[in-house]
Protein backbone atom coordinates (compact mmCIF):
# COMPACT_ATOMS: atom_id res chain seq x y z
CA UNK A 1 0.00 0.00 0.00
CA UNK A 2 3.02 2.31 -0.10
CA UNK A 3 4.28 4.65 2.58
CA UNK A 4 1.99 5.60 5.49
CA UNK A 5 -0.33 8.50 4.72
CA UNK A 6 -0.43 11.73 6.63
CA UNK A 7 -3.56 11.76 8.86
CA UNK A 8 -6.66 13.34 7.35
CA UNK A 9 -6.93 17.07 7.96
CA UNK A 10 -10.06 17.43 10.12
CA UNK A 11 -10.15 21.22 10.26
CA UNK A 12 -13.35 21.17 8.14
CA UNK A 13 -15.46 18.10 9.05
CA UNK A 14 -17.24 17.93 5.67
CA UNK A 15 -13.91 17.86 3.84
CA UNK A 16 -12.66 15.19 6.22
CA UNK A 17 -15.74 13.03 5.56
CA UNK A 18 -15.05 13.13 1.82
CA UNK A 19 -11.40 12.25 2.43
CA UNK A 20 -12.37 9.35 4.70
CA UNK A 21 -14.74 8.02 2.03
CA UNK A 22 -12.03 8.15 -0.63
CA UNK A 23 -9.38 6.57 1.60
CA UNK A 24 -11.71 3.76 2.59
CA UNK A 25 -12.27 2.94 -1.07
CA UNK A 26 -8.54 2.90 -1.81
CA UNK A 27 -7.83 0.63 1.15
CA UNK A 28 -10.68 -1.72 0.17
CA UNK A 29 -9.29 -1.94 -3.37
CA UNK A 30 -5.75 -2.52 -2.07
CA UNK A 31 -4.20 0.00 -4.45
CA UNK A 32 -1.47 2.60 -4.21
CA UNK A 33 -2.04 6.03 -5.71
CA UNK A 34 0.46 5.19 -8.45
CA UNK A 35 -1.48 2.05 -9.33
CA UNK A 36 -4.70 4.05 -9.43
CA UNK A 37 -3.17 6.58 -11.81
CA UNK A 38 -1.94 3.75 -14.02
CA UNK A 39 -5.44 2.25 -14.08
CA UNK A 40 -6.77 5.64 -15.21
CA UNK A 41 -4.32 5.94 -18.07
CA UNK A 42 -1.93 8.35 -16.36
CA UNK A 43 -4.30 11.17 -15.40
CA UNK A 44 -4.94 12.54 -12.86
CA UNK A 45 -1.53 12.16 -11.26
CA UNK A 46 -0.86 10.13 -8.12
CA UNK A 47 -0.15 13.41 -6.29
CA UNK A 48 -3.56 14.80 -7.31
CA UNK A 49 -5.35 11.67 -6.09
CA UNK A 50 -3.44 11.69 -2.81
CA UNK A 51 -4.23 15.36 -2.25
CA UNK A 52 -7.93 14.66 -2.97
CA UNK A 53 -7.94 12.25 -0.01
CA UNK A 54 -6.01 14.54 2.32
CA UNK A 55 -8.94 16.49 3.77
CA UNK A 56 -7.01 19.73 3.27
CA UNK A 57 -8.81 20.70 0.04
CA UNK A 58 -12.04 20.09 -1.82
CA UNK A 59 -10.90 18.35 -5.03
CA UNK A 60 -12.70 18.81 -8.32
CA UNK A 61 -15.72 16.61 -8.91
CA UNK A 62 -13.90 15.06 -11.88
CA UNK A 63 -11.09 13.98 -9.55
CA UNK A 64 -13.59 12.43 -7.15
CA UNK A 65 -15.17 10.54 -10.05
CA UNK A 66 -11.77 9.33 -11.26
CA UNK A 67 -10.85 8.23 -7.74
CA UNK A 68 -14.06 6.19 -7.46
CA UNK A 69 -13.70 4.63 -10.91
CA UNK A 70 -10.09 3.64 -10.16
CA UNK A 71 -11.11 1.92 -6.92
CA UNK A 72 -14.22 0.11 -8.18
CA UNK A 73 -13.92 -3.66 -7.72
CA UNK A 74 -15.87 -6.68 -8.94
CA UNK A 75 -17.34 -7.02 -5.45
CA UNK A 76 -19.51 -3.96 -6.10
CA UNK A 77 -22.59 -5.61 -7.61
CA UNK A 78 -24.02 -2.46 -9.14
CA UNK A 79 -20.68 -1.12 -10.37
CA UNK A 80 -19.46 2.38 -9.50
CA UNK A 81 -22.87 4.11 -9.64
CA UNK A 82 -23.79 3.90 -5.91
CA UNK A 83 -20.32 5.11 -4.93
CA UNK A 84 -20.45 7.89 -7.52
CA UNK A 85 -23.74 9.06 -6.03
CA UNK A 86 -22.34 8.98 -2.47
CA UNK A 87 -19.14 10.69 -3.55
CA UNK A 88 -21.04 13.46 -5.32
CA UNK A 89 -23.17 14.10 -2.23
CA UNK A 90 -20.12 14.27 0.03
CA UNK A 91 -18.35 16.54 -2.45
CA UNK A 92 -21.30 18.92 -2.64
CA UNK A 93 -21.47 19.12 1.17
CA UNK A 94 -17.75 19.85 1.40
CA UNK A 95 -17.92 22.48 -1.31
CA UNK A 96 -21.03 24.04 0.22
CA UNK A 97 -19.39 24.37 3.63
CA UNK A 98 -16.31 26.02 2.16
CA UNK A 99 -18.12 28.33 -0.27
CA UNK A 100 -21.72 29.05 0.74
CA UNK A 101 -22.60 31.77 3.28
CA UNK A 102 -23.14 30.60 6.85
CA UNK A 103 -26.84 31.54 6.75
CA UNK A 104 -27.68 29.09 3.94
CA UNK A 105 -28.99 26.11 5.88
CA UNK A 106 -31.14 24.17 3.41
CA UNK A 107 -31.83 23.70 -0.27
CA UNK A 108 -34.58 25.79 -1.90
CA UNK A 109 -37.95 24.09 -2.21
CA UNK A 110 -39.41 24.63 -5.70
CA UNK A 111 -42.86 23.53 -4.50
CA UNK A 112 -43.06 26.77 -2.51
CA UNK A 113 -42.44 28.99 -5.57
CA UNK A 114 -45.50 30.93 -6.71
CA UNK A 115 -44.28 33.68 -9.06
CA UNK A 116 -41.41 34.48 -11.39
CA UNK A 117 -39.58 36.57 -8.82
CA UNK A 118 -39.70 33.61 -6.47
CA UNK A 119 -38.57 31.25 -9.23
CA UNK A 120 -35.53 33.39 -10.01
CA UNK A 121 -34.72 33.72 -6.30
CA UNK A 122 -34.94 29.94 -5.91
CA UNK A 123 -32.55 29.43 -8.85
CA UNK A 124 -30.07 31.83 -7.26
CA UNK A 125 -30.46 30.06 -3.91
CA UNK A 126 -29.79 26.70 -5.58
CA UNK A 127 -26.60 28.15 -7.05
CA UNK A 128 -25.46 29.15 -3.56
CA UNK A 129 -26.52 25.79 -2.09
CA UNK A 130 -24.47 23.90 -4.68
CA UNK A 131 -21.33 25.73 -3.59
CA UNK A 132 -21.14 28.69 -6.01
CA UNK A 133 -20.01 26.92 -9.21
CA UNK A 134 -18.31 29.52 -11.42
CA UNK A 135 -20.08 30.67 -14.62
CA UNK A 136 -17.30 29.21 -16.75
CA UNK A 137 -17.51 25.90 -14.90
CA UNK A 138 -21.27 25.77 -15.42
CA UNK A 139 -20.89 26.57 -19.11
CA UNK A 140 -18.42 23.66 -19.51
CA UNK A 141 -20.79 21.28 -17.73
CA UNK A 142 -23.54 22.01 -20.26
CA UNK A 143 -23.89 21.24 -23.96
CA UNK A 144 -22.49 23.63 -26.59
CA UNK A 145 -24.39 26.91 -26.50
CA UNK A 146 -26.87 25.71 -23.86
CA UNK A 147 -25.66 27.87 -20.98
CA UNK A 148 -23.32 30.75 -21.90
CA UNK A 149 -21.40 32.10 -18.93
CA UNK A 150 -22.83 35.56 -19.61
CA UNK A 151 -26.32 34.11 -19.14
CA UNK A 152 -25.25 32.38 -15.93
CA UNK A 153 -24.00 35.70 -14.57
CA UNK A 154 -27.33 37.38 -15.38
CA UNK A 155 -29.30 34.62 -13.65
CA UNK A 156 -27.21 34.51 -10.48
CA UNK A 157 -27.20 38.30 -10.26
CA UNK A 158 -31.01 38.32 -10.51
CA UNK A 159 -31.12 40.19 -13.81
CA UNK A 160 -32.78 37.55 -16.01
CA UNK A 161 -34.67 34.28 -16.07
CA UNK A 162 -33.56 31.35 -18.24
CA UNK A 163 -34.78 31.99 -21.79
CA UNK A 164 -36.31 28.53 -22.21
CA UNK A 165 -36.79 25.25 -20.29
CA UNK A 166 -33.65 23.72 -21.81
CA UNK A 167 -31.57 26.55 -20.40
CA UNK A 168 -33.26 26.22 -17.01
CA UNK A 169 -32.52 22.48 -16.97
CA UNK A 170 -28.90 23.14 -17.96
CA UNK A 171 -28.57 25.70 -15.14
CA UNK A 172 -30.06 23.33 -12.58
CA UNK A 173 -27.95 20.37 -13.68
CA UNK A 174 -24.85 22.56 -13.44
CA UNK A 175 -25.99 23.20 -9.86
CA UNK A 176 -26.15 19.40 -9.34
CA UNK A 177 -29.91 19.01 -9.57
CA UNK A 178 -29.76 15.95 -11.81
CA UNK A 179 -32.59 13.60 -10.86
CA UNK A 180 -35.60 13.66 -13.18
CA UNK A 181 -37.99 13.79 -10.21
CA UNK A 182 -36.26 16.92 -8.86
CA UNK A 183 -36.09 18.61 -12.26
CA UNK A 184 -39.81 17.91 -12.72
CA UNK A 185 -40.55 19.87 -9.54
CA UNK A 186 -38.51 22.83 -10.81
CA UNK A 187 -40.24 22.84 -14.20
CA UNK A 188 -43.60 22.61 -12.46
CA UNK A 189 -42.59 25.66 -10.41
CA UNK A 190 -41.68 27.53 -13.60
CA UNK A 191 -45.01 26.75 -15.28
CA UNK A 192 -46.92 27.68 -12.14
CA UNK A 193 -44.96 30.93 -11.81
CA UNK A 194 -45.52 32.04 -15.39
CA UNK A 195 -49.24 31.30 -15.13
CA UNK A 196 -49.62 33.12 -11.83
CA UNK A 197 -47.59 36.15 -12.77
CA UNK A 198 -49.85 37.41 -15.53
CA UNK A 199 -47.82 40.51 -16.24
CA UNK A 200 -44.69 38.47 -16.76
CA UNK A 201 -46.42 35.66 -18.63
CA UNK A 202 -47.67 38.09 -21.29
CA UNK A 203 -44.05 38.73 -22.17
CA UNK A 204 -43.17 35.04 -22.30
CA UNK A 205 -43.91 33.91 -25.83
CA UNK A 206 -42.83 30.32 -25.33
CA UNK A 207 -44.83 29.33 -22.25
CA UNK A 208 -46.14 26.29 -24.15
CA UNK A 209 -42.52 25.07 -24.34
CA UNK A 210 -42.31 25.15 -20.56
CA UNK A 211 -45.57 23.22 -20.24
CA UNK A 212 -44.40 20.61 -22.76
CA UNK A 213 -40.98 20.34 -21.11
CA UNK A 214 -42.62 19.80 -17.74
CA UNK A 215 -44.86 17.04 -19.09
CA UNK A 216 -41.91 15.33 -20.78
CA UNK A 217 -39.81 15.49 -17.60
CA UNK A 218 -42.75 14.12 -15.62
CA UNK A 219 -42.92 11.12 -17.96
CA UNK A 220 -39.16 10.57 -17.66
CA UNK A 221 -39.33 10.72 -13.86
CA UNK A 222 -42.17 8.17 -13.81
CA UNK A 223 -40.32 5.87 -16.22
CA UNK A 224 -37.17 5.99 -14.07
CA UNK A 225 -39.18 5.31 -10.93
CA UNK A 226 -40.85 2.30 -12.56
CA UNK A 227 -37.49 0.98 -13.79
CA UNK A 228 -36.00 1.31 -10.30
CA UNK A 229 -38.92 -0.56 -8.73
CA UNK A 230 -38.62 -3.33 -11.33
CA UNK A 231 -34.86 -3.65 -10.74
CA UNK A 232 -35.35 -3.90 -6.97
CA UNK A 233 -38.01 -6.57 -7.36
CA UNK A 234 -35.77 -8.57 -9.67
CA UNK A 235 -32.94 -8.29 -7.14
CA UNK A 236 -35.25 -9.51 -4.36
CA UNK A 237 -36.26 -12.49 -6.50
CA UNK A 238 -32.63 -13.40 -7.19
CA UNK A 239 -31.78 -13.12 -3.52
CA UNK A 240 -34.74 -15.31 -2.42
Amino acid sequence: MGRPEIPVDRTVPARAQLADFLRERRHAAGLTYSQMTKNLGGQPSAATLERAASGSVVPTLDTVRDFIIATTTEKETFGPEPALHSGRELWIRARRVTRAPYYVRKAPDPTLVSDTAGFLKALRHQHVWSGYPAPGEMERMSGPGELPRTTVRRIISGEALPVDPQQAIAFLMACYVIEEADLELWLAAAVRSFKEDRTRSKRIKNISQWVNAHQEMKKRAKAKEDATVTALREEEVRAA
